[in-house]
């Protein structure tokens, strides 16, 4: 795919992404995660993908001590897709943008009319925005094909 492709690829509905995470045994950790694209229009040739997730939990603490992570976002209907991005993830805790990105991200997936409703229960302390920036991507479309 294009990287206009894994754009709209990415930003067409409400596909989740499952983002990995080592925990400190080692072990793989996968969690589905709401996201957005940082800048949300395409014919940018870089971005990034920003979601928010609880500062205690296995992929908040994992991405405020280490960073490198996974996402795979796939098409789960024949003949099937996905995109796979390894990258690094950087946290702030509590920023001042912080509601207006946990409103973006709640109106894509709960629609414009539970935007606020999920921006508030999203973006309060002790949540993180997290921005993960590519380093490596790999996609493909007709895996069945």
């Amino acid at each position: 795919m294009s990287t206009g492709e894994i754009r709209e690829f990415l930003t067409h509905g409400t596909r989740t992404g499952k983002l990995a995470v080592l925990t400190p045994s080692g072990h793989p950790h996968v969690m589905p995660i709401w996201f957005v694209l940082d800048p949300p229009c395409g014919g940018q040739a870089a971005w990034d993908i920003v979601f928010n997730t609880g500062a205690k939990t296995v992929k908040g603490k994992h991405i405020l001590s280490d960073g490198r992570v996974s996402l795979a976002v796939d098409d789960e209907q024949p003949p099937f897709a996905y995109v796979h991005i390894r990258g690094t993830a950087t946290a702030e805790d509590n920023p001042p943008d912080m509601l207006e990105w946990a409103t973006r991200i709640g109106a894509r997936y709960m629609g414009e009319d539970r935007a606020e409703e999920f921006g508030r229960r999203n973006g309060v302390p002790g949540e993180l925005l997290v921005r993960l920036t590519p380093e490596r991507v790999i996609a493909e479309r007709g895996v069945a094909d």
